[in-house]
């Protein structure tokens, strides 16, 4: 077995899959019709489709992944295509460490994001159940997301509401 530091990080899960078989999918919110149920290349690709992903080279790319495998607070989820062996989809939940709440923890979820020739699949409402209970899970005592105000209607299906605090955000780079 070679050194985690010389594995390429697509041979090396962020966290440990077992993680997922072990959510209570009776807690899920949504339905999924038809019936579905969770049992590399292309990660960029995907991820381009939501955002500006800039040039990123194999080396910054280690170095990120094992900054954030190393620090156990991030869950990079895919959605793999094995028959074509592209991912088709990606969402991450973040866990903050909090003062507040007696030191709990809250999750947030970021980059959702479908491929364009994937949508109407499900695969949103797969990753967006399996990071909500992954959070529930992982004992966080609220989990927050933003979106555009068109996909409201979307995360309103899996018990998200509305905040009335205001996202404010001020940009640094492009």
């Amino acid at each position: 077995m070679m050194p985690a530091a010389r594995r390429e990080p697509d041979s090396i899960p962020m966290y440990n899959p077992l993680l997922l078989q072990e959510l209570d999918w009776s807690q899920n919110t949504v339905t999924f019709s038809p019936a579905i149920s969770p049992a590399n290349p292309g990660f960029f690709k995907v991820l381009s489709q939501l955002t500006e992903t800039g040039v990123v080279s194999p080396e910054q790319f280690t170095k990120t992944f094992e900054l954030m495998k190393n620090s156990g607070d991030y869950y990079v989820t895919v959605v793999e295509d094995t028959s074509v062996g592209q991912i088709v989809a990606t969402a991450t939940l973040i866990i903050e460490h909090k003062f507040t709440h007696s030191c709990a923890k809250r999750g947030r979820i970021e980059d959702v994001v479908v491929s364009g020739e994937c949508r109407g699949k499900q695969l949103g409402k797969l990753l967006t159940s399996t990071l909500t209970l992954l959070s529930k899970r992982l004992n966080c005592y609220k989990i927050t997301l933003e979106c555009l105000p068109k996909n409201v209607a979307f995360y309103k299906k899996f018990g998200y509401s509305v905040s009335e605090e205001n996202y404010m955000y001020q940009r640094f780079f492009n």
